[in-house]
């Protein structure tokens, strides 16, 4: 009888605040210091993957850059100047949400559009450079990308100089529909012209390069580089399995795939595209 009493009797418990004391001088871990690898998934230090260019030290993984961490790792210091500012996307179908989504991007990324362009020198070699942004729409390309990669070319042209294009675009930019499909047509026509000059154009395909982008001024070059692992194609990779009914390589659509193929010319890792691109330019002078 006793030890059923104990069974239901009730516990009387001591309540013990927890009032922890601040801990003076408590180092703190800022944050961003630390990036996740895509290609190995290992954890690196933020400052070692700047040093490196943005590449992986231990798989060799190429992360993706910005307009300007290109052009400064491509063009000579203090020798960049940045032609075809101020040219403003429009709404020509009165696509909705598309005009405050281009706002807010330009204030995240602090860029007017998903293109860059302008004039320098690589290695002392004077060339007209375009370089795309995959932050600004996924480096689609509207009105205002053809225009200013037309004017680019058209600027080449009519200075007598080389130019180098880094594509990375997911395409057409759909919110401008058929006025986006037109820009294929008149980038090509500007590079033609260029070409009837006899004047180098080289394109500098990298991560991703897909779509309207693929099908028009990235695979005009006289010489197409890529970047290792670079994503190129035009229609997705389903798309085209459910099309042909047939399962695809692996590696297709890669830039060591497009390269055994013969799209691609040379696959050069980003620490020595600088030194051939200047070795190329010097060629072409001589």
């Amino acid at each position: 009888m006793l030890e059923l009493k104990r069974l239901f009797k009730k516990n009387i418990y001591i309540e013990v605040k927890n009032n922890p004391q601040p801990v003076e001088n408590k180092p703190t871990i800022p944050d961003g210091l630390w990036v996740k690898c895509e290609g190995c998934g290992k954890i690196l230090y933020k400052n070692d993957l700047q040093e490196s260019k943005k590449v992986c030290n231990l798989c060799n993984y190429h992360f993706r850059l910005t307009a300007r961490e290109r052009i400064e790792q491509i063009i000579d210091d203090g020798t960049f100047v940045e032609i075809n500012k101020g040219l403003i996307s429009s709404n020509p179908l009165d696509f909705n949400g598309y005009e405050e989504k281009i706002e807010k991007i330009k204030r995240t990324t602090e860029l007017e559009e998903a293109v860059i362009t302008g004039y320098g020198k690589v290695s002392n070699n004077p060339v007209v450079i375009g370089v795309m942004d995959s932050r600004f729409l996924m480096g689609s390309m509207g009105s205002v990308v053809g225009e200013k990669i037309t004017r680019a070319v058209e600027f080449a042209t009519e200075k007598n100089l080389p130019i180098v294009i880094f594509t990375c675009s997911g395409g057409a930019r759909m919110q401008e529909g058929i006025f986006s499909l037109m820009q294929m047509a008149k980038t090509s026509a500007a590079i033609s012209a260029h070409n009837e000059r006899g004047l180098l154009y080289i394109t500098v395909l990298t991560d991703p390069t897909t779509g309207g982008v693929t099908a028009s001024f990235a695979m005009l070059g006289d010489i197409i580089l890529s970047e290792p692992n670079a994503l190129i194609g035009f229609a997705g990779r389903r798309v085209i399995e459910q099309t042909i009914k047939e399962s695809l390589p692996k590696d297709f659509q890669k830039a060591e795939f497009l390269q055994k193929k013969g799209f691609v010319d040379r696959i050069v890792k980003r620490s020595e595209l600088k030194d051939t691109l200047g070795k190329l330019l010097r060629l072409h002078r001589s």
